[in-house]
């Protein structure tokens, strides 16, 4: 199975039902599915804060070449070393990406998808 991360926009209530839902699930001791990894924000403003241009680039870039240090990883975007640190502490604090004890970075998943809906308001 691939592993894949989903980074959405989360609304608290479809969250909170999801989770009281696999908790019912845990319960009752069904069996639970393998479930991807899943980042939820509360609006696309703030993801898109957080997954900025440069860091999706700098995910782009990492997934193909695997395993690399931040130095290296720097020098493929001709970027500033500090700069693309700042943005794999990000990364990692996120878990979209892992370091290992050498200090290599690489993204760990298969696939990363990014899920934005956006909708008409209710009018008032």
């Amino acid at each position: 199975m691939a592993r894949k991360a989903i980074v959405r926009v989360a609304h608290w209530t479809r969250t909170k039902a999801e989770l009281a839902d696999l908790a019912r699930r845990a319960q009752t001791g069904e069996a639970l599915p393998e479930t991807d990894y899943q980042l939820g924000f509360a609006s696309a403003a703030q993801l898109f804060d957080e997954l900025t241009p440069a860091r999706l680039a700098m995910l782009d870039r990492l997934k193909g070449l695997g395993p690399v240090s931040i130095v290296a990883l720097a020098g493929h975007l001709a970027r500033d070393s500090r700069q693309v640190q700042i943005d794999i502490a990000k990364l990692l604090d996120l878990a979209l990406v892992e370091q290992d004890a050498t200090g290599l970075v690489c993204v760990p998943w298969d696939e990363i998808q990014i899920q934005v809906t956006l909708a008409r308001a209710k009018a008032a």
